[in-house]
């Protein structure tokens, strides 16, 4: 199951993965907004939530410039699943499948 991006999600995404290659840091929503010419900070915010729900983008509640695009299809990333679903309680296991799940593993 791939992921899927509505054009907008991915401009966003591909915005952030340009910024941060290009300056070391990721961008602020402000940027983000100017940069794709959206017009408010709570459209970013918006778009931004949904990548971070569709496991593609990565991001530290409360901390500024922490936005980390992810990808899910790496190896190691695969073996990393794999081998804490060996030691998880029920709980955290159901979270990994939803998780692996919405990212196709």
């Amino acid at each position: 199951m791939a992921i899927k991006l509505t054009k907008k999600q991915l401009a966003v995404l591909n915005f952030i993965e340009d910024f941060v290659e290009e300056r070391g840091l990721s961008p602020t929503y402000r940027e983000i907004m100017a940069g794709l010419d959206l017009t408010s900070v709570s459209a970013v915010a918006e778009h931004v939530d949904n990548l971070v729900e569709k496991g593609v983008l990565k991001k530290t509640p409360g901390a500024a410039r922490t936005l980390e695009v992810l990808d899910y299809k790496h190896e190691d990333t695969v073996e990393l699943f794999k081998t804490k679903m060996l030691t998880c309680t029920e709980e955290e296991k159901k979270t990994l499948e939803k998780a692996m799940e919405i990212l196709g593993l």
